[in-house]
């Protein structure tokens, strides 16, 4: 079995130690780990690491009409098939057989063995849904599989769909599916797995892609007129469905951020953000009207609102302690987020406490946090606001808009940022 811990897991696929990692998902609107914390199969951040014997498949023999081995291929549980149903007279059953040089990771909503991330639906402000609160939710139970080169250059390639228990893909009728010119079948999945390769890697200088759709054979198509149109995009021959570092995976109601090994080890540790964090208390930046000395809380307690907690205007980046002057005496409700005018330049807007960014997967650089997101006040780089304020994210079944990585929750403003005005202490 491959390692889906962190620990002990080379941060470079060339290290001897351990197992070679592939790369890593993340998924948006986690700061660090999942809102009820992460358990077993269902966490925030999930390491793809070379098993310790191949489990990879590639496609073998199509059966194109209901035959003996068509139907024998079906009912094997040792035979990975995928079903397209074209029609109650004729489903094309395509066998798949073992490929010694890939791995292959499963995601999908299922707690069933196949899947090896379970992802369940991100909710706006890292929330999580009440217990007992059932949602209908959008993502597949199997979603997609990720192949992974068992040898250098380590290549991830996803397509849509995963297996189940029974090592089957089927493919109803009202699933969007054709005949392509080799005579293979393929088709795309119900709500669709989008992804989108950065431009220029991830790094400061990336520049957002174009959302494609990805098919269950890996094909690459411009995107449906929404989500699950019977329709398909026309196919995008120059593009391929290789991730590359910074590539993003949309589920329908989760968006997941691949990281390659390699980009990995350029990012800034937990310890390097925590060092940031110190830095920054170490100024003992003051309340500029209460003068009292303002701190982050410890990366550990960050979802606590704390009585030295700095807060800012949005509109204008003034760093302030709470107030309860011009709206709610209550921190709790305050944090609701109601306008508020600055006392330092009379400018009107969401005034919030603000959290250290705690994800380091989704840091372009590791440059100080001198800027927040707008409106929820998540603090990081500069670089690293300047480049997902202009990602645009699927949301519902056709929309875009930029979020915040850390809570999902939609960016408002011109820039989607601002930066941050500390007051130094007088002494």
């Amino acid at each position: 079995m491959f390692s889906l811990g962190q620990e002990n897991i080379p941060t470079s696929p060339t290290s001897t130690k351990g197992p070679v990692k592939y790369g890593e998902l993340i998924v948006l609107g986690c700061n660090g780990s999942l809102p009820n914390g992460d358990k077993g199969r269902r966490k925030s951040r999930f390491a793809l690491c070379r098993r310790s014997k191949a489990n990879g498949v590639k496609p073998s023999t199509v059966h194109t009409s209901c035959t003996p081995q068509a139907a024998k291929a079906i009912s094997n549980k040792e035979q990975h098939s995928i079903s397209y149903t074209l029609s109650r007279a004729q489903t094309v059953v395509v066998e798949y057989t073992h490929d010694i040089n890939t791995d292959m990771f499963q995601i999908g909503r299922s707690t069933e063995s196949p899947i090896d991330f379970v992802v369940t639906d991100t909710v706006p402000g890292g929330q999580s849904h009440a217990d007992g609160q059932t949602i209908q939710s959008t993502i597949s139970r199997f979603a997609c599989r990720i192949i992974c080169q068992r040898n250098p250059p380590y290549s991830a390639r996803i397509y849509a769909a995963g297996f189940d228990s029974s090592k089957n893909i089927f493919l109803g009728e009202k699933a969007a599916k054709w005949r392509m010119q080799d005579g293979q079948m393929d088709a795309l999945t119900t709500n669709g797995v989008l992804v989108m390769h950065p431009r220029h890697g991830f790094s400061q200088d990336s520049k957002p892609g174009l959302w494609r759709e990805i098919s269950v054979c890996g094909n690459v198509f411009t995107l449906r007129e929404t989500r699950s149109a019977q329709q398909r995009g026309k196919m995008v021959d120059s593009e391929s469905n290789e991730l590359v570092d910074g590539s993003l995976i949309d589920l329908c109601g989760a968006t997941l951020l691949w990281r390659t090994a390699e980009g990995l080890a350029l990012t800034p540790t937990v310890k390097h953000l925590e060092a940031l964090r110190q830095e920054l208390n170490a100024g003992r930046p003051q309340c500029p009207v209460g003068f009292n000395t303002l701190a982050f809380p410890s990366l550990r307690r960050k979802d606590v609102l704390d009585e030295k907690q700095p807060w800012a205007y949005m509109r204008c980046g003034h760093v302030h302690g709470y107030h309860g002057w011009g709206g709610r005496r209550d921190p709790e409700v305050e944090a609701d987020c109601q306008d508020r005018e600055c006392p330092m330049c009379r400018a009107r807007g969401p005034y919030v406490p603000l959290w250290l960014g705690c994800e380091a997967g989704f840091y372009v650089d590791a440059e100080p946090p001198t800027h927040a997101f707008v409106p929820c006040g998540h603090v990081c780089s500069e670089k690293t606001t300047a480049y997902w304020s202009q990602i645009p994210l699927p949301h519902g079944t056709h929309a875009f808009h930029a979020a915040c990585p850390f809570c999902i929750q939609p960016l408002v403003g011109e820039t989607g940022c601002v930066r941050l005005i500390f007051q130094s202490p007088l002494d």
